[in-house]
C-alpha cells in the first residue's frame, strides 16, 4: 500500500490525499512534522534531504516534491481522466499547476502567515496589505480564466490542476481578510464542494 510521510493539515499532503482520492488509490498516512515526528530525524532525512513532507514510498519507490508526486500517481494508477496523454491537454494542466507553486503561492505567504498562522514574524500592516492586493490580482486572473472554460482550470472537465488549485481557492475563502467579487471563482469553489475528495481534503475547514 502507498505510504504517505507528512500531516493532513499540510496543504502539500492534502493535494496527494486528494489525488488519492480520485483516483481511488488506497494509502496509510505516517505523521510527520511540526507537532509530530520530527523531520530533522536521520530515517526521514535519507527519505528527502530537503526535511520537507510529503514524501511518498511506493513499494519501495521513494518520492519528494508535491506536484511530482500527484503526476507521479496520475501516470502510474491509470489517471487519464486526470492528466491526459495528449501533450498539448498535458500541456496546459502542468502550467496551472506549476502556476499555482511558484507563482500563486509566494502571493499568499506573507498574508496567510499574519492572519490564520497568528505568526508573530509576519504582522507588518504594509507586508500584508501588499501581499493582500497581489493575492486578489492573481485570484482575478483565476477567475478570468474560469470564466473562459465554464468549468475547470484546464478546461471544461475536472484535471490535475484543479487539485493544487482548489486547494488554494479553499485557502483564500478561509483566510479573513477582504475578497473582491470574484463570481466565476466562486462558483467553481462550490463546483468543487460536489467532490468527495475535496470535501474530505480541500473544504474541510483546514485553511
Amino acid at each position: 500500500m502507498l505510504v504517505i510521510l507528512g500531516k493532513e493539515t499540510s496543504i502539500n499532503v492534502r493535494k496527494v490525499m486528494w489525488t488519492c482520492e480520485e483516483l481511488g488509490i488506497p494509502f496509510t498516512l505516517e505523521e510527520w512534522g511540526t507537532g509530530f515526528r520530527s523531520m530533522g530525524d536521520p530515517n526521514f532525512l535519507a527519505l528527502n534531504p530537503n526535511a520537507m513532507i510529503p514524501v511518498i514510498q511506493d513499494a519501495g519507490f521513494v518520492l519528494w516534491e508535491s506536484n511530482s508526486i500527484i503526476r507521479y500517481l496520475a501516470n502510474h494508477y491509470d489517471g487519464e481522466t486526470l492528466y491526459p496523454v495528449d501533450t498539448k491537454s498535458r500541456a496546459i494542466i502542468d502550467q496551472w499547476v506549476d502556476w499555482q507553486a511558484s507563482t500563486l503561492n509566494p502571493s499568499w505567504s506573507y498574508a496567510f502567515q499574519a492572519l490564520v498562522r497568528q505568526s508573530p514574524s509576519h504582522q507588518d500592516p504594509t507586508q500584508i496589505n501588499q501581499s493582500h492586493r497581489q493575492w486578489s490580482a492573481y485570484m482575478a486572473i483565476l477567475d478570468a480564466q474560469l470564466q473562459k472554460t465554464k468549468g475547470y482550470v484546464a478546461g471544461e472537465a475536472f484535471s490535475l490542476a484543479d487539485i493544487p488549485i482548489g486547494l488554494s481557492v479553499n485557502r483564500w475563502f478561509e483566510t479573513p481578510l477582504t475578497h473582491p467579487l470574484l463570481p466565476a471563482l466562486n462558483t467553481y469553489y462550490d463546483r468543487l464542494a460536489e467532490r468527495p475528495g475535496f470535501l474530505a481534503y480541500g473544504r474541510n475547514g483546514i485553511p
